[in-house]
């Protein structure tokens, strides 16, 4: 044979395993989270203090506005995971919405009518009458049960906060455990504010330990904003979320994000610093290959170029609805963030 001959037919043999390659799919699911930033129903609800989102309060929260921000909202959310599953996210953690007629209007929107998603949401104690919310699509996820679960701040100085949302579920046949948060925000100062984010990391721990007791191989996943980071002592060592896959075994919660945060990437930028406090964190379980259940595949924050300032001091940051009380006709605050699920592949490697 000769020398051409050869290397025509290692061409051909090459071409075709990358046919074969290209051939085989490997199913593919999307969890996100993302922060609405205030998504406020206009009218006023006088059990809470909703008023400065009010057509007459100091934002001019109008039935006008109120419908753009949704709008605003559904084009982000319809875009997610949408990189590798064209249906979009199955599961989407939400934080910072008012009540069950934003997540109504939200899923309705034109753009995401047609992928039928569901929400799950409980009224909280937070005196501005914000939550968390559950949205999902029953084309991939089935509920079982769900439930808030409270969060104690007298040891911790006071206050009210969210309540953590648990629901329970079938992703696309395995089941799955989602605990959505927001945690206690900074004000006051990080450090004079984080005994608050120690209890609702606490609360969430104690919450995993009981799933891990009855089911050591449970599929977890802890999501939200967390106000702190994957380095924070809430995150790393009360709750026990690593960054490294090796190192999340018998109860060890595994991080992404500490990967992202480590090279200075985040999901929201103050005082000229990025923070990563959108993370969706996952038991051990998920790092298993198991044949016929989803693993962990690829985490990514979604900061598209239409999501940021496109020029001024804040270039590059997130674009946000408001700037003050002024209506900017923006998105959130946040960069929602998205974790990949992957079914039968060869295993991934992972970065210590």
């Amino acid at each position: 044979m000769s020398m051409k001959l050869r290397i025509w037919v290692i061409a051909i043999t090459f071409l075709n395993l990358q046919c074969l390659a290209q051939q085989k799919q490997y199913p593919v699911a999307a969890v996100a989270f993302y922060n609405l930033e205030n998504f406020f129903n206009p009218e006023d609800n006088p059990e809470t203090n909703d008023e400065d989102f009010t057509p007459d309060g100091s934002h001019r929260y109008t039935e006008e506005v109120f419908r753009q921000k949704a709008d605003n909202m559904a084009r982000v959310i319809a875009q997610l995971g949408t990189e590798y599953s064209p249906d979009g996210a199955a599961i989407i953690g939400v934080c910072e919405i008012e009540d069950d007629r934003v997540l109504k209007t939200l899923v309705n929107q034109p753009v995401l009518k047609k992928r039928n998603y569901r929400y799950i949401r409980f009224d909280g104690p937070d005196k501005r009458g914000i939550n968390v919310g559950f949205i999902y699509n029953p084309k991939y996820f089935k509920t079982i049960s769900a439930k808030p679960i409270s969060i104690n701040l007298k040891y911790a100085g006071g206050g009210l906060t969210r309540d953590v949302l648990l629901v329970q579920g079938i992703l696309s046949g395995d089941t799955v455990y989602v605990l959505v948060n927001h945690w206690p925000s900074r004000s006051g100062g990080e450090a004079a504010s984080a005994p608050k984010r120690a209890v609702a990391a606490d609360v969430n721990r104690k919450a995993v330990d009981l799933i891990l007791d009855q089911n050591k191989n449970a599929k977890i996943i802890v999501m939200g904003d967390l106000n702190d980071d994957p380095v924070s002592p809430s995150v790393a060592k009360i709750l026990g979320a690593t960054g490294s896959p090796s190192k999340a075994v018998n109860g060890v919660l595994y991080n992404p994000w500490n990967q992202f945060y480590n090279k200075g990437l985040g999901t929201l930028s103050h005082n000229d610093k990025w923070n990563l406090f959108d993370q969706i964190i996952l038991s051990s379980a998920w790092l298993s290959n198991k044949t016929g259940h989803w693993q962990y595949y690829k985490a990514s924050v979604f900061d598209k170029d239409f999501l940021k300032n496109s020029f001024g001091r804040y270039k590059g940051y997130p674009h946000r609805s408001y700037n003050g009380n002024k209506w900017i006709n923006g998105f959130s605050d946040h960069f929602p963030t998205v974790v990949y699920l992957i079914k039968d592949a060869p295993s991934q490697q992972q970065e210590d």
